[in-house]
């Protein structure tokens, strides 16, 4: 039977009411940043977040667009541990791509479907302070750590989330491109999933949520886990349920907890909608973290 679009939109009524005036952090990135439809789907989803009384928030990536961008300038793109080594060349087109053509493209999408959006790098307002990240690689238990260079990244040191409470409350949703400014003005390539935890935090935010190409966190039989709790988080890991790229953004999620964030939100941002079904459905369609 096809369902019913007034029970659907009844089920969501109880969650416009409660999280009414709250603030949602979005951490928008993988083949929702890429796929045309999802794209318009996305955008769709933050302009109706914000007609119906929530305020979004979006930290986003551009991993794909940096890239292509390198590629045709010759440049081959190097990672450690999921850290892009970002020399002076390589962070040039960092802060073109995701300040400039990624940024724009998000804030004009929104735009389109009667939003009011405002693009924002971590130099704005000077919202997004770094320092200099330093990568740690133990290679074999019985030698020390290597230290590992990787050039302008950076890890925050403080939210000033003055620019974005003004932008919100004036009825713009802030759109944040993940690059950060040292002590000395340098400029910093930063993580979109630490950036959205720390922003969240600086926001006394309601929700943080993850968007991924993955469903959530799922068992040994590959089932979705719904809802894990911050204290299951550690045997979790130990037991390889939470493994590889999944730990960072699960530890993302748990800082955030553990700093006053009410949930966080794994989920996949290839299945259309996938926003507004998580935050306003019964059933949700990913992995929440709760406390």
């Amino acid at each position: 039977m096809k369902p019913n679009v007034a029970d659907i939109l009844v089920e969501a009524l109880p969650y416009i009411r409660s999280f009414s005036g709250k603030t949602i952090v979005i951490k928008y990135g993988g083949h929702a940043m890429v796929d045309e439809q999802l794209k318009k789907d996305f955008a769709k989803d933050i302009t109706l977040l914000k007609f119906v009384g929530l305020n979004p928030v979006v930290v986003h990536g551009g991993g794909p667009q940096i890239n292509s961008v390198l590629d045709r300038m010759g440049i081959r793109p190097q990672f450690v541990r999921g850290m892009r080594l970002t020399d002076e060349p390589t962070m040039d087109v960092v802060e073109m791509v995701l300040g400039g053509k990624v940024n724009k493209s998000i804030v004009s999408q929104i735009n389109q479907q009667g939003g009011k959006a405002v693009g924002l790098t971590g130099k704005d307002g000077g919202l997004i302070q770094a320092r200099k990240l330093k990568i740690y690689h133990q290679a074999e238990e019985n030698k020390p750590p290597e230290i590992i260079d990787p050039g302008l990244v950076g890890e925050v040191t403080h939210i000033n989330p003055g620019i974005i409470n003004t932008l919100a409350e004036h009825g713009f949703i802030p759109i944040i491109a993940p690059v950060g400014y040292g002590e000395l003005g340098e400029t910093f390539n930063i993580n979109a999933d630490l950036v959205a935890s720390k922003v969240a935090i600086s926001l006394g935010a309601e929700r943080l949520i993850l968007l991924t190409d993955v469903d959530g966190v799922l068992s040994s039989a590959g089932e979705l886990i719904s809802s894990i709790s911050v204290g299951s988080i550690p045997s979790m890991i130990e037991k390889k349920v939470i493994t590889g790229g999944m730990i960072p953004k699960i530890e993302c999620g748990r800082e955030a907890i553990d700093s006053g964030v009410k949930k966080a939100h794994i989920i996949n941002g290839t299945k259309r909608h996938a926003l507004i079904l998580e935050l306003l459905t019964d059933e949700g369609v990913g992995t929440e973290i709760i406390a």
